[in-house]
């Protein structure tokens, strides 16, 4: 299938994007760029909004007994310091999702101009979903108390919403960090899940100088916690990735008041839900621990991020089957779990999805100088593969194998994940 001919309008789509990053939540330019370009392409085009600037658009009207997601992310990434951020909002498109955009857009027109999602088997939608990484928390808990948004991810919030009620499958694909010397794809690669903990604690004060002897000190209650986690981490299992990264988060603490409240806060990275649980007992007894060691107190709050990501590895034989038929990608990287987290995890809990990696970038993912070198691989040669993905699926998916869960199980297993003891 050739993408040749729409090239130059999807590069210059992407690179306009690129341009002008949004963060989560607020993507209404790039919502509109993407909108305006799928208008071009169909005129009678029909779409659903959600949750501010998310939105969801099937092609054909035909009603099939499956029905697949390709999904694209609209936001950027939080990164002042990129060399292409936004001066006003801070915002750099270093994470890739750019090209996701831009990819699911060569993939729609090639299709509908060709006809050729008549052919498949199953229904296919494509979900443009905000809000994807975890950050600007403060203005997403402003929406989420005005009643907009009950999620701070967007996939999460599109679950709530119902957006993904009548999908059986979801297709994402992702931009692989680092440079490559083929072009490359990865599959496979599972993410971490993580959550946000709160320490608070709390002490008594009094003058440093005159009677420090009747205080209680929050501040060193604070590092022989941190030294505890330190000394812990001998006993977590390599093989989960745990990640631990624990700050000050708030102090008011001057040199002749003994400080009584200081919050330590930390995510906790895990490759699994039960070993997320595990960690996440540890951290809070040696908080507790700690705290009663040197007579003060401590409130933990614990607040859900995102998922670990399993990749279903019955959909990525699809794409094995397509790269070995494929005579335009060089490599295919595979079974290489990674400590990043997406909320791409909370979907794959209530539906089979998979994440396909792509090459063709220089830079680090979320670094200061990320850009894509290779824009024929990414809008041509790779949305090509990915046809070849839809059309090895097509009549082959065993309906068996597509497990389901609600959006209730989902709110049941967070809140045993948050649950403090």
């Amino acid at each position: 299938m050739d993408f040749s001919k729409q090239y130059d309008a999807i590069k210059q789509l992407a690179d306009q994007i690129y341009a002008n990053p949004e963060l989560g939540y607020k993507e209404k330019k790039t919502k509109a760029r993407v909108l305006d370009y799928l208008q071009q392409v169909n005129p009678n085009i029909e779409w659903t909004d959600f949750s501010t600037t998310g939105f969801r658009t099937t092609l054909g009207s035909e009603k099939k007994d499956l029905h697949i997601a390709f999904i694209a992310e609209l936001d950027a990434v939080y990164a002042p310091s990129h060399f292409r951020a936004d001066s006003e909002n801070g915002a750099a498109h270093n994470c890739g999702h750019y090209t996701q955009v831009a990819i699911a857009l060569a993939l729609y027109q090639q299709l509908f101009e060709t006809k050729a999602y008549e052919a498949f088997d199953f229904q296919l939608t494509f979900i443009f979903v905000p809000a994807e990484e975890y950050l600007d928390l403060p203005y997403r808990e402003k929406l989420r108390k005005q009643g907009s948004i009950t999620h701070y991810g967007g996939k999460p919030e599109a679950m709530r919403l119902g957006v993904f009620d009548d999908i059986d499958l979801g297709i994402c694909v992702h931009a692989i960090g680092g440079e490559f010397d083929q072009r490359t794809i990865e599959i496979n690669s599972d993410l971490a899940g993580f959550l946000y903990k709160k320490y608070h604690f709390k002490g008594k004060a009094t003058h440093a100088g005159l009677d420090p002897f009747s205080s209680v000190n929050a501040y060193n209650i604070s590092t022989l916690f941190n030294t505890a986690i330190g000394l812990s981490r001998q006993q977590l299992d390599e093989k989960h990735q745990v990640r631990i990264n624990p700050i000050v988060m708030n102090a008011d603490m001057s040199t002749n008041v003994i400080p009584n409240h200081i919050t330590v806060g930390s995510d906790l990275r895990t490759q699994s839900v039960d070993y997320m649980k595990e960690v996440g007992d540890r951290l809070d007894a040696a908080a507790k621990g700690s705290a009663h060691a040197l007579m003060g107190e401590v409130a933990i709050d614990t607040q859900m991020g995102y998922l670990p990501f399993k990749q279903d590895r019955y959909l990525s034989t699809f794409v094995a089957r397509a790269f070995d038929k494929n005579d335009s990608i060089d490599a295919m990287m595979n079974n290489n779990p990674i400590s990043a987290a997406g909320d791409i995890g909370d979907l794959s809990y209530m539906m089979p999805c998979i994440q396909i990696g792509y090459s063709g970038f220089t830079g680090t993912i979320h670094g200061d100088d990320f850009i894509d070198v290779d824009p024929e691989y990414i809008y041509c040669v790779f949305p090509a593969f990915l046809v070849d993905v839809l059309n090895e699926m097509s009549g082959n998916l065993d309906q068996e194998k597509i497990y389901r869960r609600s959006y209730q199980d989902y709110l049941q297993l967070i809140a045993s994940i948050t649950e403090t003891k």
